[in-house]
């Protein structure tokens, strides 16, 4: 029951309970302005791998960084469900057989399985381009220059150099291991990326200074780190009922992670420094930045 929840997690709930009414009309049957259709095979694939649950982190750090600096929260909620439509697409490609070749995402059939391969792609490409969709659409009222900063830090969080390109080197680490260095890159890209955009869009959206967006870039950096070694350490400590997911598979295909290079108990010190540092990362803030340290803590020590 949510009153059983401590107070952060009845927040991120919430939260989570909002974004997901938002992307459900986001991803509504009824066709935009200059679009011709909506296929609804399509569309039913797009909701169908969006709207399965989750706990919307993504969007909820962007909400919670805009309102650090007083940014806009509508603003905020349509910047974090465009995120969420990105990562959902970059979920639903991972899952496909030539990528991670997974049956289950968040306790059902993923979208290939739920659907067909070329059904999983084109929703992936769909998601991928709405996202930039709704950042740029007009009831997304932000100033055009932070519009464009938003949609440029977005595009290079989740291209070449960010998620797709960590991608890219996570398959190619099936057959040749990378050096710690390498997958510290990896993941950064892979995983990171995102988190990092995510914190670092909430002075953006307020117009704060280039200062609390260097200090909230590094609060993202931080968190992303934490939750890849947390994600890690689930793999294989947990099991696939808890996790909605297959556990296993980075030992399984021989992948190099930072948990199976140095232990548990070293990931277990590591994300307790992690948290440590994005205490310290957030101490100008005050109080005022409390859930945002209070995420930390959740995601170091997350149990699914």
């Amino acid at each position: 029951m949510t009153s059983a929840l401590p107070p952060f997690e009845i927040h991120l709930r919430a939260s989570a309970e909002r974004t997901e009414q938002l992307l459900s009309t986001l991803l509504g049957d009824v066709s935009l302005d200059d679009e011709i259709t909506r296929p609804g095979h399509l569309i039913a694939a797009m909701r169908y791998g969006t709207l399965n649950g989750g706990k919307r982190l993504r969007p909820f750090l962007v909400q919670e960084s805009a309102a650090l600096f007083d940014g806009s929260p509508t603003a905020a909620a349509r910047i974090g469900a465009a995120l969420e439509c990105l990562h959902s697409y970059s979920l639903i490609h991972d899952d496909l057989p030539a990528m991670d070749d997974d049956d289950l995402r968040r306790g059902k059939p993923t979208v290939h399985k739920a659907f067909n391969e070329a059904t999983a792609i084109l929703a992936g490409d769909s998601l991928l381009t709405y996202a930039f969709d709704i950042i740029g659409a007009p009831e997304t009222v932000l100033e055009d220059d932070r519009k464009v900063q938003v949609m440029l830090a977005l595009a290079r969080a989740a291209g070449i150099g960010g998620m797709a390109g960590g991608q890219a080197l996570d398959l190619a680490a099936e057959t040749t291991v990378p050096d710690e260095k390498g997958i510290v890159t990896l993941q950064a890209m892979k995983t990171g990326a995102l988190l990092r955009f995510a914190c670092e869009m909430g002075p953006v959206i307020a117009g704060a200074s280039h200062e609390d967006r260097k200090r909230m870039r590094r609060f993202g950096e931080i968190i992303g780190l934490a939750f890849q070694i947390a994600d890690d350490v689930l793999d294989i400590t947990s099991d696939a009922e808890t996790m909605g997911k297959a556990t296993g598979k980075d030992a399984g295909r021989g992948k190099a992670t930072l948990v199976g290079l140095h232990g548990l108990d070293w990931a277990e010190r590591r994300l307790d420094q992690l948290v440590s540092e994005a205490v310290a990362t957030l101490s100008p803030y005050g109080e005022k930045a409390a859930t945002l340290i209070a995420t930390a803590r959740y995601v170091a020590n997350r149990t699914h």
